[in-house]
């Protein structure tokens, strides 16, 4: 299919499939890891560990409204709504890692970093590239704004998770403590950013 040859029905139909599939396989990953993450963030006391569970709660929200939206049973005025939730989760998000990075390092927390949390954000990394990648081409063939936008989302899920593998592994192999919160602050600035993004429109 080209971009000068509309898609077919049957074509539409292949790839809203598969990009529902992308979508569940996004939302199980993520509903896994904000379970793992959250035991692995509380035995660590990683500030970092901590913010990318919620970022994977963010990411939950977006993979449902994107479903919502390919199966065709969203509203429009409903899933502006659902954008916003997520907009507001952003803040939030952004608001509680930059008290808390802040706090850490002001008051020299040091986290104790365990191998589950590096082998975990490592195999998300490649996860999230992957079907980032996947999202966008086939957001691209149905020239799909939604999936392709959320498959950025994804993109910097990836990217987060590199960042919190960097402040996980510098810690527990040279002792940097202040690696985890600035690995945060990283997820405060991508937070705002998207805020800004979703209530701009």
């Amino acid at each position: 299919m080209t971009e000068s040859t509309p898609a077919l029905p049957k074509q539409v139909r292949r790839l809203r499939t598969a990009g529902i599939g992308l979508e569940v396989v996004t939302l199980a990953w993520n509903v896994v890891g904000v379970v793992l993450i959250a035991v692995l963030a509380v035995q660590s006391a990683s500030v970092a560990l901590a913010g990318f569970g919620l970022d994977s709660l963010i990411e939950i929200g977006a993979s449902v409204v994107v479903i919502w939206e390919l199966t065709g049973s969203g509203a429009e005025a409903r899933q502006r709504f659902a954008l916003r939730l997520i907009g507001w989760a952003f803040v939030a998000l952004g608001a509680y890692l930059f008290v808390q990075s802040i706090v850490a390092l002001a008051v020299g927390h040091r986290a104790t970093p365990g191998v589950g949390g590096v082998w975990w954000t490592a195999a998300t990394a490649a996860v999230m590239f992957a079907l980032a990648f996947g999202k966008w081409r086939v957001g691209r063939a149905l020239d799909n704004p939604v999936l392709t936008t959320e498959g950025r989302v994804t993109l910097i899920d990836g990217i987060l998770a590199c960042a919190v593998l960097a402040g996980l592994v510098l810690d527990l192999a040279f002792g940097w403590w202040w690696a985890d919160p600035l690995a945060g602050l990283v997820i405060v600035f991508y937070a705002n950013r998207e805020a800004v993004q979703i209530f701009r429109g």
